[in-house]
């Protein structure tokens, strides 16, 4: 099969094409563009099929696992991709550890280190429980946090562009400094025992709700295997995005007990980005799943903050 290689503006993009074989995956051609080029790889290679001057469609988006006949209708022996460079990639489980490993370092220096006295605290410094509570709080969750990512989720995409390593980490360390130099501060004051219980407490409930959710999304994707399933089981048969809701229930728990403005502004920022998140996915699944051809309706439920939303 010949595949002629182009660019967003119509040139060819690999002189002369590649000849690959008949039964060649889109796998295979990207492995060819990488040998050539020597710079592509495929994970920053995107291959689509072109589309007519002026056209208003979506591009049709070649998947690597697919044969190439899938995208000539098993007929022609010559096909035209267009290609586009996603620019430099990181893996998903690389980016997630960076942007956990700051935070979880972070406040700890808050905590153990005198580094009050760069910002003119002289005097003698007194750690209240809910301090030491919290500690350990935020250190757990983002150490469990890092052991999910490398084993427990598996990601529906292998890799990020390299630049979001640098947002995400700007804004997981800005808050995470930003809420560890508040809640223990020198003059923290702390809220009542009982108010620290009922957050704690509601927190830890939520840490360990949010674990189990994505052990059954995990479960939902076989090894190696894609696709969008219909999540079900716990909190799933009320809510899309339970893993999303008990991730802003254990943040409000976390708040409750240490009672920051910075922490309750992680909590909204947290709760618009996941409620847009869940939004999108919630849409996504509805129309995959509508009853049509023999797939089922996807049910009734809640997006993310029942009953709100």
């Amino acid at each position: 099969m010949k595949v002629t290689v182009i660019s967003r503006s119509g040139k060819e993009f690999i002189k002369g094409g590649l000849d690959l074989n008949d039964s060649a995956t889109v796998a295979d051609l990207q492995e060819a563009i990488y040998k050539r080029t020597k710079k592509y790889y495929p994970s920053r290679q995107r291959l689509t099929l072109p589309l007519q001057s002026g056209s208003q469609e979506k591009p049709t988006v070649l998947q690597s696992k697919k044969s190439l006949k899938e995208y000539t209708n098993g007929t022609l022996k010559h096909l035209t991709v267009l290609f586009k460079d996603l620019g430099p990639q990181v893996s998903y489980s690389t980016l997630f550890f960076f942007e956990y490993v700051g935070p979880l370092f972070i406040y700890p220096m808050f905590y153990y280190f005198p580094v009050y006295r760069l910002f003119g605290y002289k005097g003698e410094r007194s750690i209240h429980p809910v301090q030491t509570f919290a500690m350990y709080y935020w250190c757990f969750h983002y150490f469990k946090r890092i052991m999910e990512t490398f084993f427990v989720h598996r990601f529906s995409h292998a890799t990020s562009p390299f630049s979001n390593v640098y947002r995400n980490c700007l804004y997981y360390w800005t808050f995470g400094a930003v809420i560890a130099y508040y809640v223990n501060h020198p003059l923290y004051t702390p809220v009542s025992d009982l108010q620290m219980t009922i957050g704690f407490g509601l927190g830890l409930v939520c840490q360990m709700a949010n674990f189990y959710c994505h052990i059954l999304l995990r479960n939902l994707r076989g090894s190696g295997t894609g696709g969008y399933q219909i999540p079900t089981g716990f909190l799933f048969n009320f809510v899309t995005c339970a893993n999303y809701t008990t991730e802003i229930y254990q943040w409000l728990g976390f708040n409750i007990a240490t009672q920051t403005v910075p922490g309750y502004l992680f909590l909204v920022v947290a709760a618009g980005i996941m409620s847009n998140w869940a939004l999108a996915k919630h849409r996504r699944l509805q129309k995959l799943f509508d009853g049509k051809d023999g797939k089922p309706r996807y049910p009734q439920r809640s997006v993310i903050l029942p009953p709100f939303l």
